[in-house]
């Protein structure tokens, strides 16, 4: 479901307490945002977790979030397997994970949108982050 990314010389782990993911701005900046909501937090304005299946926003399970769809930009994301061991799974040149962008009483948080995963990484996990191609004028030239 992509447990955590790799932008630059961060590596983000969704468990972090405060854990923030690099939003793609559209002047090319990016913004920091708070990755999901953990258990253990004391306010309930959001959904537990970092993830947003696709089919879920698709069904309008998030409007009550405002959703808006937005870009993070990562060099690699991890996928932990059924034995709970670690894989990187780097990204190609131009490609970003999709996410959502929630909403609720001016505060934000973002979540990543996974789908089924593409055959190839079956034996890792059965959810996948969304991949999406970055414009040409989005693309990152710090790689």
């Amino acid at each position: 479901m992509c447990g955590g990314i790799q932008y630059q010389n961060h590596k983000i782990y969704c468990p972090q307490p405060d854990g923030r993911l690099p939003v793609k701005l559209r002047h090319g900046g990016v913004a920091w945002v708070i990755w999901g909501r953990r258990k253990e937090e004391a306010t309930g304005k959001f959904p537990n977790g970092g993830w947003a299946r696709l089919d879920s926003i698709k069904a309008g399970k998030w409007k009550p979030w405002h959703p808006r769809p937005v870009l993070i930009p990562a060099e690699s994301f991890m996928e932990k397997d059924h034995d709970k061991q670690s894989h990187w799974i780097s990204l190609a040149h131009g490609m970003a994970i999709q996410a959502l962008l929630a909403e609720r009483d001016g505060e934000q948080r973002v979540y990543v949108v996974t789908e089924e995963t593409p055959h190839e990484y079956h034996w890792i996990h059965d959810r996948w982050p969304r991949l999406r191609r970055l414009s040409d004028n989005q693309i990152i030239k710090d790689r």
